[in-house]
């Protein structure tokens, strides 16, 4: 079993982490407030600080809301990069800049360690089941040193290609579920304006070629009005930034992700920048001046 750091015990990384706590792994965290008391229960030690963490682990995995945020774990002061030790393997599974992941890569593997990135989909239900996707940007080496720790964490792992190529199918991920969740918002919508029972509406969709696992877990969400995050919508438009900032570089246009950004933008507006992103729906409700289920 591992000695594990593992930064990043929010609503994605606290099942996480209890996963690899009942796989046998020893774990180590920085202190940030009241520990869960779970995962306390569990044996997690609390160190003062990420240097601290690294000096006390084998693998350090990273899972923070944004670019800066990884950026400050691994190289601010008292960062992962002091205590790294030859031969660490650092797996970072936060959604972040791919131009930035390569750069990152880069910094660990000078110190002498080695860089994954890692990000995850499949939202806290996918964290509590240990059925999260991975897509994973490393070295043949470095891919096969994580896959057994991120094997407890995940039920897809795919090995996508080099550093900063993980980051690339998250950005990618990120612009089918918005658009997704969009049109089942639409879709939805569309029912209630004209008087159907959306409830049945979804059930009908669900056995036709408009199945999704989004229509499926967040078109209830959107029926029952239920927008407690299970991802929040501050979140998703990070990751939209990300896709739309790509975009410029590549010289390419992504019209339906720059709708869904200010659809989210609307959201957020309205003071839902942590409503679940299913909270869509009510950007699309403000403009048709419906809400789904009213008669």
């Amino acid at each position: 079993m591992s000695k594990i750091g593992f930064i990043g015990l929010g609503i994605m990384g606290r099942p996480m982490a209890g996963h690899l706590l009942d796989a046998g792994h020893e774990l180590t965290t920085v202190k940030r407030g009241a520990l869960d008391a779970t995962l306390a229960s569990k044996g997690v030690r609390e160190l003062e600080n990420p240097k601290a963490v690294a000096e006390a682990s084998d693998i350090v995995i990273t899972i923070v809301p944004d670019t800066p945020d990884v950026e400050e774990v691994l190289f601010g002061e008292g960062g992962v990069v002091e205590g790294l030790k030859p031969g660490t393997l650092v797996i970072d599974m936060s959604s972040i800049a791919p131009i930035a992941t390569q750069k990152f890569a880069e910094r660990i593997h000078a110190a002498g360690g080695e860089y994954v990135d890692a990000p995850v989909s499949g939202g806290e239900g996918g964290a509590i089941n240990a059925a999260l996707t991975i897509m994973v940007g490393a070295t043949p080496e470095g891919f096969e040193r994580a896959k057994p720790v991120l094997e407890v964490m995940g039920k897809t792992i795919t090995h996508i290609g080099g550093h900063g190529a993980g980051q690339t199918c998250k950005v990618a991920n990120q612009i089918v579920v918005a658009l997704t969740i969009e049109a089942v918002a639409e879709g939805l919508l569309f029912a209630s304006k004209a008087g159907a029972d959306v409830a049945k509406v979804r059930e009908s969709l669900l056995g036709g070629l408009a199945q999704s696992k989004i229509l499926d877990v967040h078109g209830e969400r959107m029926i029952k009005r239920t927008f407690d995050p299970g991802f929040r919508i501050r979140l998703h438009q990070k990751d939209l930034n990300l896709a739309l900032e790509g975009a410029r570089s590549l010289n390419l246009a992504l019209p339906g992700t720059a709708n869904a950004q200010q659809l989210f933008q609307a959201c957020a507006a309205q003071g839902g920048g942590d409503w679940d992103h299913a909270g869509i729906l009510r950007a699309l409700e403000s403009l048709a001046s419906h809400e789904v289920g009213q008669k």
